[in-house]
């Protein structure tokens, strides 16, 4: 069954309505400008969520003290890295840390495999002015080669996921603005996308 994620969780009611939802995987944004929170706040949001739920903390060309620090006080569970960092960045990473790395790649072309130490990779919407979180769809005819497993997001929402599960049967699906309203998660819209995912595979 493919997982859920439901990424950029900010406010204290954000987490009462995913411990309500359960989704498999919650973000927490450490980059950008939109969604982002800082150290304090992640660990008070930690705190309030449902243990079998796992965090996953999104980071951007991060000081790696940064992402250590948060490894250690067990606040984020998975690291996603949202930006330029390379391979010797990962590997030194992976050195530091017990938890498994996603890393994004933003789809502008053609993509049959990719040769990185993460653990996962993340296929998200290329864009020229910023990192991730744009909110819209890319051409998936673009990664329907790739044989590994990984996460999908870019504009995820109620009327395409079916669509992604069917076509590209993602590890699993990341999704943000698809379960907003004006910017402000929504307990209706998230209980709406896991009740699709997980009823796709109830009915096979």
């Amino acid at each position: 069954m493919t997982k859920i994620k439901i990424c950029g969780l900010k406010r204290e009611e954000d987490i009462s309505f995913v411990n309500i939802a359960r989704p498999d995987y919650i973000g927490f944004v450490f980059a950008g400008e939109k969604r982002k929170i800082d150290f304090n706040i992640a660990t008070k949001l930690k705190s309030l969520l449902n243990k079998e739920i796992q965090t996953v903390g999104v980071f951007a060309n991060a000081d790696m003290d940064n992402i250590l620090n948060l490894c250690k006080d067990c606040v984020i569970d998975l690291v996603q890295l949202h930006g330029d960092e390379d391979e010797v960045y990962i590997s030194k990473l992976k050195e530091k840390v017990k938890q498994p790395i996603i890393k994004v790649i933003r789809v502008k072309e053609k993509i049959c495999d990719i040769n990185t130490k993460a653990d996962f990779v993340l296929f998200d919407t290329y864009s020229n002015f910023e990192y991730g979180g744009c909110g819209k769809v890319f051409d998936w005819h673009l990664i329907r080669e790739y044989k590994q497993p990984f996460f999908l997001a870019g504009g995820l929402n109620k009327d395409n996921i079916e669509n992604a599960l069917t076509e590209l049967k993602p590890y699993c699906v990341d999704l943000s603005s698809g379960v907003e309203i004006n910017g402000i998660k929504d307990l209706k819209k998230i209980k709406e996308i896991i009740q699709i995912v997980r009823k796709h595979f109830d009915v096979k």
